[in-house]
């Protein structure tokens, strides 16, 4: 087999980048480790920048996002017992987010990909990249029992952190920077009517708490607790018990509890990966990058990647110049580091940190009171959660 491109990974990147490539007329396969069932049962992100919606639209697959996504214009903050509207439409020049879970982003784009009869190969075994420093790369991959080699231009490596693109590369030639936080995201997802129209963002005592949303009718929650914490200790009862010790009188009376349809626990961290391309293979998303889910920053971060990668590739085989390709990890690590501060940023003001003492909480509501009366401090949280333009700072 032969292809132009060969991707690894059918997550939200591999998937968005195969579908762009496709509306460019490049070829690409996507090669994925899992079933598209455990792809389609990963529980994400929700929350959309316009970067993202714009790229959907690109992709021809955002029917479905503008039919059933939900267009919110300001978030609320809650500390000290009381709410703070961010009004991002009137803090950003008219600027709004999209509520639309990452699973059916996935699903919009395997439905495309699988009515243009595009090639995926899924289940894919011990799948390996080769010779990615020469001018020839390919990849080899197991599939029922019999042995397969891809040949391809470039390989686009969005098989996310635990991946074996970044694992090839040479370690000689790569940096990586990490943090990993304390604690991490107990997440319910349950068919209850989300408890206020925006999310709300929770500083509270006892620690964090995020209220989110799917839809109108399905909503997304999560605690911070201890990384020492097992999902067996959560039953539902005392989750939702837990979630209303931390909301305002308001929030804990209008909110709605039922069975939870998927539980589970995130560790937080943030991690960038310099650089970004060794030789013709690039990495893409979580492949390059994690951030804090607290600044809902990774999916649209990844999206930015594929954007530059596609623009990159189109140019190649277009216009004949590498100067895309060239240019792809310092451009998108430029975006990535301003991302990850926010993210980092965001969670280190809304989150307990017990091991830095009770002046750590002081600290944080001072800083959260100055931003709540600042013009200027509401219109950074503002400007960051919407997404910086493609070409700021450029």
């Amino acid at each position: 087999m032969r292809t132009q491109v060969a991707i690894i990974g059918a997550g939200p990147s591999g998937l968005l980048l195969g579908q762009l490539l496709h509306k460019a007329g490049i070829d690409a396969v996507i090669i994925e480790r899992q079933s598209p069932e455990y792809v389609l049962g990963r529980i994400r992100a929700g929350v959309l920048e316009q970067v993202a919606t714009d790229l959907l639209d690109e992709a021809g697959v955002g029917q479905r996002m503008h039919a059933e996504g939900l267009v919110h214009t300001g978030f609320d903050m809650l500390f000290n017992g009381e709410r703070h509207r961010i009004d991002l439409e009137k803090l950003t020049g008219g600027k709004k987010v999209m509520v639309y879970g990452q699973t059916e982003v996935t699903r919009d784009l395997m439905d495309a990909r699988q009515a243009a009869g595009l090639p995926t190969v899924y289940e894919a075994a011990n799948v390996q990249v080769h010779d990615f420093e020469t001018l020839s790369p390919r990849v080899t991959y197991e599939k029922d029992g019999q042995s397969h080699t891809l040949a391809c231009d470039f390989i686009a490596g969005c098989d996310g952190f635990h991946g074996v693109c970044r694992a090839s590369a040479p370690r000689s030639a790569i940096k990586e920077f990490e943090k990993v936080y304390p604690f991490g995201w107990l997440g319910l997802l349950s068919d209850t009517p989300p408890v206020h129209h925006e999310l709300i963002y929770v500083n509270h005592p006892r620690g964090f708490a995020l209220c989110s949303q799917r839809s109108a009718t399905r909503s997304r929650y999560y605690l911070q607790v201890p990384l020492t914490d097992k999902i067996e200790q959560w039953s539902d009862e005392a989750f939702w018990q837990e979630l209303k010790l931390r909301l305002d009188p308001e929030a804990a009376g209008k909110l709605e509890t039922g069975p939870s349809i998927e539980k589970s626990i995130a560790p937080l961290r943030s991690f960038v990966t310099e650089p970004l391309r060794f030789g013709r293979m690039f990495l893409a998303g979580d492949a390059g990058h994690i951030v804090p889910p607290t600044g809902a920053k990774g999916l649209n971060l990844a999206a930015t990647d594929v954007k530059y990668l596609m623009d990159a590739f189109v140019e190649f085989y277009q216009e004949q110049s590498e100067a895309g390709i060239d240019g792809y990890s310092e451009r998108c690590l430029k975006r990535i580091w301003r991302a990850e501060r926010f993210s980092w940023w965001f969670t280190s003001i809304m989150h307990t940190f017990d091991s830095e003492g009770a002046i750590n909480g002081k600290l944080q509501q001072a800083e959260l009171d100055y931003l709540m009366h600042s013009e200027a401090g509401l219109k950074t949280i503002a400007e960051n959660y919407v997404g910086l333009p493609l070409d700021f700072g450029a």
